[in-house]
């Protein structure tokens, strides 16, 4: 069917469903870090989003509204609508998204979503991530033997993580080929930072938890935007992640886990 073309997804585990939304440029496979502690307690399914992974890149305008859109589709075809969703990045700012629409989503858990820069903080993301992706593109050639090495992963992966090395080889590897062959990854950077801010939930949100978590170490979205994030969520519960950059479920994969199973529990 239509939607399953569109959208590539793993299924791990049992129970009560839970969605995983990856990043910028990333794969379902940016979550292997926390796969098993969550699979242990839920359903888990991970999906790459269109110009993803293994999915296909939408026709058209890729916006965080398309991409969206695309996702509700989806949870519509696996009868997964009201599943919880996590999501981190890009992700954690379509999350937010999807939680602004009528019971797409139940608990929803955003983890540095972007967005609520102001001033030259978008441009800062636009020209950070921009010289990023072109360097990972022309080093692929040597991707094997840089990922390999410890110092050489946190070097690569600094703007991301505070502790890269600690990341195996073979996750930073698919991680580096996955942003290279992304083809929607310069429509989506481009549509971000000229896109609004994220909007104020509507009432139907009431009832339905909001957890945004953020890094102390975040050079992507910058620490001092949790503040904005929290004062247009008033709602939001907000937690911070000690000694951890963009990604805390690679930072910090085991307080990750914890919070998702605790935020969502029945």
């Amino acid at each position: 069917m239509l939607i399953e073309m569109l959208i590539n997804y793993v299924r791990r585990g049992e129970g009560k469903p839970l969605l995983l939304v990856h990043g910028l440029g990333s794969s379902w496979r940016s979550w292997a870090t926390v796969m098993r502690p969550l699979a242990a307690e839920r359903a888990v399914v991970a999906i790459d989003l269109p110009g993803f992974g293994k999915s296909p890149a939408l026709k058209g305008e890729v916006t965080i509204e398309t991409l969206a859109t695309a996702v509700t589709e989806f949870l519509c075809e696996h009868d997964l609508i009201g599943t919880d969703a996590v999501g981190c990045s890009v992700g954690a700012r379509l999350v937010l998204e999807l939680a602004s629409r009528r019971d797409v989503v139940g608990t929803a858990i955003s983890l540095g979503p972007g967005g609520f820069w102001q001033g030259w903080e978008r441009w800062m993301f636009h020209g950070s991530l921009w010289g990023s992706i072109r360097m990972i593109r022309a080093l692929q050639f040597a991707m094997p033997a840089i990922t390999q090495r410890e110092w050489s992963r946190r070097m690569m992966l600094a703007q991301f993580s505070a502790s890269g090395s600690a990341l195996s080889a073979s996750m930073v590897l698919n991680e580096m080929r996955s942003y290279a062959s992304a083809t929607s990854f310069d429509l989506l950077l481009a549509q971000l930072v000229r896109g609004a801010a994220p909007s104020p939930f509507e009432s139907h949100r009431r009832g339905k938890r909001l957890v945004i978590g953020w890094g102390r170490s975040d050079r992507v979205c910058l620490p001092r935007q949790a503040a904005r994030a929290q004062a247009t969520y008033p709602e939001a519960s907000l937690h911070w992640f000690e000694r951890c950059g963009h990604f805390p479920h690679w930072d910090a994969p085991e307080e990750t886990a914890r919070l998702i199973l605790e935020a969502t529990a029945d």
